[in-house]
Formats: C-alpha cells, sequence, structure tokens
C-alpha cells in the first residue's frame, strides 16, 4: 500500500510539475499593467482529482447586480490596497470562497482579456489543495464547482455563438458542463470560457477539438497579438467618441 501511495505520488507531482512548467513558459508578468485600463483579475485554481487537473469555477449571486448567476472564476476589480494583480485575485478568492492567500501556490498571469466594461482583466493561475472545501460568501457567490481541464478542449456539449465585437462578428466559446456529482449542468461561456480555453492549450499544448485563432507554434505570440488588436480597436472606439 505504502508503494502504490508513492507511485500515486510522484504521478501528481509529475502532472503539476510539467504543467507549471509549460504556465511559466507564459508567464507575461506585469507586461500589460501600465495600459490606461481600470484593473480588475481573476484568480484560476488548479487542482488534481482523481489523477486529472480540474479547475474551481463559481456561480454569481443572483443579487449581484452586474452578471447574476454567470458561471465565473474568483476575482473582482483591483482595490487600493492591491499592490498587484495577483493580490487582487488572492484578496478576491478569499472573499468569495474561503480560500486563503497562503494556500494558493502562485504561478503565473497569462495573457489578460477586456471585459465588457472595459476593464483589464488578468488571468492569475495558481494550485491549490484538492482536499480545498470552499465556504461560498452567499452575497457573491450561489455555487461552487470544479470542471476537468481537459473538457476545455474536448467538451461534450459546445457551441460557438456569434456576437459583434467592435463592429466586427467574432464567435464566442460556449461550453454546457453536467456535474454529476452535484446533478447540476453549468454554462460556461465568455471571458471565462476564453481564459480556460487557453489556459488548457497552455498546459496540454493540444488544438482543441473546435475552432481556435491561436498559432499553437507561437502560443504567446499570437495571444498577444490577438489581444493588443482588441485593445487597439477599443482605444480608438473611445478616440472617436470623443
Amino acid at each position: 500500500m505504502a508503494a502504490a501511495e508513492r507511485q500515486n505520488g510522484w504521478e501528481r507531482e509529475s502532472i503539476k510539475g510539467k504543467a507549471k512548467l509549460r504556465l511559466r513558459e507564459c508567464d507575461v508578468g506585469d507586461k500589460f499593467s501600465h495600459l490606461p485600463l481600470r484593473k480588475a483579475s481573476v484568480l484560476l485554481p488548479l487542482l488534481l482529482r482523481d489523477g486529472a487537473l480540474c479547475l474551481l469555477l463559481t456561480v454569481r449571486s443572483m443579487q449581484l447586480r452586474r452578471s447574476p448567476g454567470e458561471v465565473c472564476f474568483p476575482g473582482g476589480k483591483r482595490e487600493e490596497i492591491d499592490k498587484d494583480e495577483i493580490d487582487t485575485a488572492l484578496r478576491e478568492a478569499k472573499e468569495e470562497v474561503g480560500l486563503q492567500p497562503e494556500k494558493v501556490e502562485v504561478i503565473c498571469r497569462l495573457v489578460p482579456g477586456i471585459d465588457k466594461m472595459n476593464h483589464l482583466v488578468t488571468p492569475v493561475v495558481g494550485f491549490i489543495e484538492d482536499t480545498f472545501q470552499a465556504s461560498p460568501n452567499p452575497d457573491e457567490v450561489s455555487d461552487v464547482f470544479v470542471v476537468p481541464l481537459e473538457y476545455f478542449l474536448k467538451p461534450l456539449n459546445y457551441v460557438a455563438l456569434p456576437y459583434k465585437n467592435k463592429g466586427y462578428l467574432s464567435w464566442m466559446h460556449c461550453f454546457t458542463y453536467d456535474d454529476h456529482e452535484h446533478k447540476k449542468s453549468f454554462k460556461i461561456w465568455g471571458l471565462t470560457a476564453h481564459f480556460a480555453v487557453f489556459l488548457a492549450i497552455v498546459i496540454f499544448r493540444t488544438k482543441p477539438t473546435f475552432e481556435v485563432h491561436y498559432d499553437l507554434d507561437n502560443l504567446i505570440t499570437s495571444a498577444e497579438n490577438d489581444f493588443l488588436n482588441l485593445y487597439a480597436s477599443i482605444s480608438e472606439r473611445k478616440k472617436s467618441s470623443l
């Protein structure tokens, strides 16, 4: 039994070790922190469950004014007490689901996104213990669940939703995940789905079963270029409205 436990321990560390290496290769640090947009951060909490990498997600409380009932990562707007994007993500995770900052092994910051309120949203990736038991703040979070990371490459239920992006037709990932443990289905879309897909590509280095615009041979460059094009289009729109 002891030998089997040791073997499982080595396998878990190997999976985590490979993921950490690939994530650190894609760490953008504070490269985009200077951009003149209001700041927000989300924590992408990774954990190992039954030998597979998984992501912890939350459902926003129906009491919230903005996006009630939507699936998201723990996170929110930057406050004056936060020294950087990592601080924001960790503080918000503690407030929303009771995750103590010292229980998160922060690995990297990935290429940011821009939400519909024009916040610069930085995804902070960290490992948490697989034994973590969430304590949701009911004012902010109505549910917490876990999805295998590979689902964001090989989903059972996926559609690409068309939407207008600065006058151009774009496509948004939309996943439906059936959580058999809680006997519920969750719709994961928008910026949350965007970050989850990119995280899965970074770690597994595999093309999804659906269309994405990243160049897997130049993943970071293509992701940064996509982001900078989006930022440029928003800047142009702001100028034209002055």
